[in-house]
């Protein structure tokens, strides 16, 4: 696999989603690498290994989580290697027991599909419906990995970046949260 620095050359086969993130990106003037492979899914844990290796990045799980009367949305960042606990995270949070929310609201609030959940999509949630949280030790890490908007290509950022520019500029916030 490739390293690619910034967004490809040859746009013509990618979709309007990701080409949206790389102009939000190049706008605010953020550094990314950049890497294309086939679709990638947490549940494919070998190749999701050779994209982190790949990339010199973990590429953290992005949980796209709603309360109970999905009238509150949430985006949670955490390590691969940490669990989402419903009530400890929803007690940090703010707010009544979180669940995962249906892809359809996915889809609607952040333009991404299950599997492409992402960090990035906030560029899409121009009503700030979505609370981002964020895990301490993602907060912490030199960089993050995450897709732009789609799971055929990942990206490296590093965290300064992804926190004080990228949230910022979308007009989100977050919130520091601790999951084991």
């Amino acid at each position: 696999m490739e390293l690619f620095s910034g967004r490809p050359l040859d746009v013509s086969d990618r979709t309007e989603r990701e080409i949206r993130v790389y102009d939000f990106l190049d706008e605010l003037d953020i550094c990314y690498r950049r890497l294309d492979h086939a679709p990638a899914f947490g549940s494919e844990v070998e190749l999701c290994s050779e994209i982190e290796e790949s990339l010199g990045a973990r590429i953290c799980k992005n949980l796209f989580l709603a309360n109970r009367q999905r009238t509150k949305f949430y985006m949670l960042m955490i390590p691969e290697h940490k669990v989402f606990r419903s009530s400890d995270i929803s007690k940090q949070a703010g707010s009544s027991r979180l669940h995962f929310a249906e892809a359809e609201y996915m889809e609607e609030l952040i333009g991404c599909s299950p599997g492409s959940a992402s960090v990035m999509g906030l560029i899409n949630d121009t009503e700030h419906k979505v609370q981002l949280l964020v895990d301490e030790d993602v907060i912490k890490s030199e960089y993050v990995g995450c897709h732009p908007c789609i799971n055929t290509s990942s990206l490296r950022i590093k965290s300064e970046d992804i926190f004080d520019k990228f949230v910022k500029a979308t007009g989100h916030d977050f919130i520091i949260v601790h999951a084991e």
